[in-house]
């Protein structure tokens, strides 16, 4: 697995880079590793999260995530109780989820 996750984390290092346009690789090497490390923390389906009743000021951000990416609201209210507002995290657990998923079926 240290090899696999090595890989993640430099393959994100290297998209926050291409998304900001450089600037400090070790600095690009942590976010990357936290939110790779926030996204193997996950629960493996969304079942197995702990449920919460969605904010009046939450809903907007639940049923945007939920409709870019294809997930429920329930699943996209899970990931944002567990990554809070890390777009990029945010995003990349949304596919995640949404793969594992479509494998299970």
């Amino acid at each position: 697995m240290g090899d696999e996750r090595h890989e993640k984390i430099q393959k994100r290092a290297y998209q926050i880079w291409e998304r900001e346009g450089g600037g400090d690789p070790e600095h690009h090497w942590h976010r990357a590793e936290a939110e790779i490390d926030r996204e193997a923390a996950l629960p493996l389906t969304a079942d197995d999260a702990l449920p919460r009743e969605i904010a009046s000021t939450d809903v907007l951000e639940v049923e945007e995530l939920a409709m870019r990416t294809g997930i429920s609201g329930d699943e996209a209210q899970a990931l944002l109780d567990r990554l809070g507002t890390d777009r990029a995290a945010l995003e990349q657990a949304a596919r995640n989820l949404k793969a594992r998923k479509r494998a299970k079926s």
